[in-house]
């Protein structure tokens, strides 16, 4: 008798990435350019062609060539190489903070969706006067206060993102809060810790996966905005936002691919993170899968 081979099922990442390149075409491009960009990210010093701080003061200035293909900045240093760094930082500081963002969105919307009453009051009417103020003026006066580093940005960015995105988890928890397997669970007497872990946490995975995608793309657009403001990093430290602020603000005349190449970088990722994040929510949520 013939033997017969049970099939094996394909693991669901693999369906998802078919139906990520089979429906949504746009977003698994993006999802391409993101991986280059972790790659460029990890093997920075591999594919940097000079040193990011190496100085050629007799090479000031100098335009896209086969020698220089982004070009020199003032100082005669390799512009492609300092791109390069700068992905790993700009990358570095949006996966950091959007993941703060994140766990600050859980801590403050989640909890006070779960427990409601006066405690999700308070809380609220403290969220909304946080939104009230103008975001940016808000991040500089913290960032004057607490000075300019790697983790003042990070934790900063983070929870002020956090604070402000707490809503759209808060919603979903109440959202949750109304479901017959949530009130079953209140019934047996579970304790509130487990209910919030095993009942509401795995329910509201797919909005935090969704959330995640679509919030680094702003996190890394806003680092870019408080560098350009000189509230970033140190000057010898080079990020996109950094580069746009320093060498192409006051050379961007006399050598304006100082100013486009950060300025390209920006817009490409952010613009592939953006439509990436939207390709996850239309796949990922059950509401959007017939339309």
């Amino acid at each position: 008798m013939n033997e017969v081979i049970p099939s094996r099922k394909r693991p669901r990442s693999i369906d998802f990435l078919i139906r990520m390149f089979r429906e949504k075409p746009l977003g698994a491009a993006s999802m391409v350019v993101i991986f280059l960009l972790i790659l460029v990210a990890v093997f920075a010093e591999s594919l940097s062609p000079y040193p990011y701080d190496e100085v050629h003061m007799f090479d000031r200035l100098q335009a896209p060539s086969t020698t220089y293909f982004m070009g020199t900045d003032q100082l005669g240093r390799d512009f492609m190489s300092r791109i390069i760094f700068g992905a790993r930082l700009t990358l570095l500081i949006g996966l950091s903070a959007t993941a703060v963002n994140i766990v600050a969105a859980f801590l403050v919307g989640g909890t006070t969706g779960f427990l409601g009453g006066k405690f999700d009051l308070v809380v609220q009417r403290f969220v909304d006067a946080w939104i009230a103020f103008p975001g940016l003026i808000l991040l500089l006066t913290i960032m004057s206060i607490v000075g300019t580093g790697l983790a003042q940005i990070i934790l900063v960015l983070g929870i002020s993102g956090g604070i402000s995105g707490s809503r759209v988890l808060r919603g979903a928890v109440i959202n949750i809060k109304g479901n017959d397997y949530f009130l079953a669970a209140q019934a047996l007497g579970s304790p509130s810790v487990t209910t919030l872990m095993r009942h509401v946490l795995p329910n509201v995975m797919p909005i935090v996966i969704v959330s995640f995608s679509i919030t680094i793309g702003g996190v890394m657009l806003t680092e870019a905005s408080i560098s350009f403001l000189g509230f970033g990093l140190a000057r010898e430290i080079p990020t996109w936002g950094g580069l746009l602020s320093k060498e192409g603000r006051a050379f961007m005349e006399q050598a304006p691919w100082m100013a486009l190449w950060p300025g390209l970088c920006l817009s490409v990722v952010i613009y592939s993170l953006n439509m990436w994040g939207d390709a996850m929510r239309d796949l990922l949520d059950p509401r959007l899968r017939g339309g």
